[in-house]
Parts: structure tokens; sequence; C-alpha cells
């Protein structure tokens, strides 16, 4: 049995990072490019009653709230699974924050600027961009680019894109990135540059198997089968709404009376390529190790002697 969990789940991320302001500290000064001389020092988690509701947001997205000795406000998500309604919806997150600090009765120039890091664990994530495993957004002169303001910012890290750099001075950079890449249950001995680290070691120590309840290891599994079973809908969705699209494109130019044959044998292809894809998705799941036969059968609908026999 590994010695660890995998520090991207629900239960695991907030554990670390929820319940341990040093921790969200110290991957929040390492992975976001905060001005030279303007490091958090000091970080408190804000209470629910202070988060702005989010209407779109889903059991898949883990989200940690803080704020710092300069009074700027923190978002740090774990996204399991992309799509092109992140992006608006991360937007929407940190502009929420930047608005909510109103109602405290502030003027709008004592307004303290939030920073957003959104954790992706998705390769699909901005493929316009290619293997770029980091992308920056701020509010920024377009005639004067070097005018950056940093009132509202939002950092993408796409984490399966990631591959440590030998550089001194992103050393916490890398540190971090490979702690959220390399660390998950198939892993029996950490990297020893995570364990020489004081902080990621602390992070080790709190993803050990033996440090969790048979009842968070319930919650634990079931966060990744919900996972599993959400990318499976969405894959399913995009497969019948690319047939479908299809299927229009060629009844627009088809002749009434076509036959009926040629209708029945495209079903039939499409009912194939759907049952292919499951069982791709089913044999991908299985080769990770980390969902039970019964729980890929659930996820992709396959029977349990099908995927054995994978």
């Amino acid at each position: 049995m590994s010695k660890y969990l995998d520090p991207k789940a629900d239960l695991t991320f907030k554990k670390v990072f929820g319940e341990h302001p040093n921790l969200v500290l110290s991957l929040l000064n390492a992975l976001l490019p905060l001005p030279e001389g303007m490091e958090i020092k000091t970080v408190e988690y804000l209470s629910q009653e202070n988060i702005p509701e989010n209407p779109g947001k889903k059991y898949s997205i883990v989200d940690v709230y803080c704020t710092d000795n300069y009074g700027r406000h923190f978002i740090v998500e774990m996204q399991s699974y992309w799509n092109s309604e992140f992006f608006s919806r991360t937007l929407f997150n940190a502009a929420s924050m930047y608005t909510k600090q109103l109602d405290k009765g502030k003027a709008f120039g004592e307004l303290k600027d939030v920073y957003a890091l959104c954790l992706v664990n998705d390769v699909k994530a901005f493929p316009e961009y290619g293997e770029e495993y980091m992308q920056e957004y701020y509010i920024t002169n377009k005639n004067h680019t070097s005018d950056i303001r940093t009132d509202l910012s939002m950092v993408f890290i796409i984490l399966p894109n990631f591959n440590p750099q030998n550089r001194a001075e992103k050393f916490m950079h890398n540190l971090w990135l490979k702690f959220l890449t390399e660390i998950d249950e198939n892993t029996e001995d950490a990297d020893p540059e995570l364990l020489a680290n004081a902080d990621t070691k602390e992070a080790l120590d709190l993803l050990r198997r033996s440090a969790f309840t048979d009842g968070e290891m319930l919650t634990y599994r079931q966060y990744w089968l919900d996972i599993s079973t959400e990318k499976s809908s969405l894959e399913r969705e995009r497969m019948e709404g690319r047939a479908e699209g299809r299927a229009e494109g060629r009844a627009e130019g088809e002749i009434i009376g076509m036959e009926k044959g040629r209708a029945e044998g495209e079903k039939i292809g499409m009912e194939k390529g759907r049952a292919d894809a499951m069982r791709e998705m089913a044999r991908t799941l299985k080769s990770l190790g980390k969902m039970t036969v019964e729980e890929i059968s659930a996820a992709t609908g396959l029977s349990t002697d099908e995927i054995e026999k994978l």
C-alpha cells in the first residue's frame, strides 16, 4: 500500500492548504508573481460569510480563500477538469471578492488587490497556447503595456504541462509544483528535495495515508468517483453533440426519400463509436489504479466483466 494520497482531491487539498496558513502562504509566495518587496508575511483565512456567492460553482472545484498582512485577498482553486466557462467563472469570482470589500463601508480608494490562483489538472486548458504551463492575466494599458494594474489578477497553472526547471530563483516555485504533480497514490518514496524542505515535508506528512480515518478515505474515494463520472458525462455530451451536428448537416443536403438502410447504418456506427470511447476511458481509469472495477463500471456504464477483460 502506498504511503500518500493525491493532494489534488478536495479533502487532501483543503487539509494541506485550507488548514495550515504557513503552507498556503508559502504556496502563494512561490507561485504568484507578486511585486518586489510585497511578499506575503502572514495569512488569515476568510470566514464563509465573507465569500461571495458563485452560481457557477461545481463540486469538482476546490477553493481556499484568505487575506494577508497588506489586506490583499487570495483565491486558490484546484480545477479537476476544464471547459470554456471556467475562465469567465474565475473572473466572476475574483471580481465578486473585489466588490465584496465595499460591504464593509470602505471607500473605493481603500479596495485591496485580489489574486486568483487557479491550478488546473487538465491538459485541455488553454489549447491555443500549446504546452505552456502558466498563463497570467492582469489589467493592462493597451497603449503602454508596462502599465500593469494588479487590482484583479488571475494566474492559471496547467499542472500536466509543468516540467521542473533548474533555476535557483524559482526553487520553491518548482518544489510546490513537483509536490502537486508527482505525489499521488502510487508514490512510495517522495523526491528527496521535497523531504528536505520544511514546508513541503510538512505537506507530505499531512498526506500520509495513515493520517486519514476510514470515513475520510470514503470521502476521498467518492471525490475521484464524482470526477470520473463528471468527465465521462461531459465526454458523452461532446460525442453526442458532434454526432447530432453531423446528422443535421447531412439532413440538409439529402434528397427526400433517402434509403432508410443508410440512416440505420450510421446509427449503429455512432453507437459503436460511443461504446469504443467508453471502453478506452475504462482502460485508462483501470491503468491509473485509483478506482475499483465497480467504480469504473458506474462511471462508464460498462459491465464489470467487460472491464476486467480490458
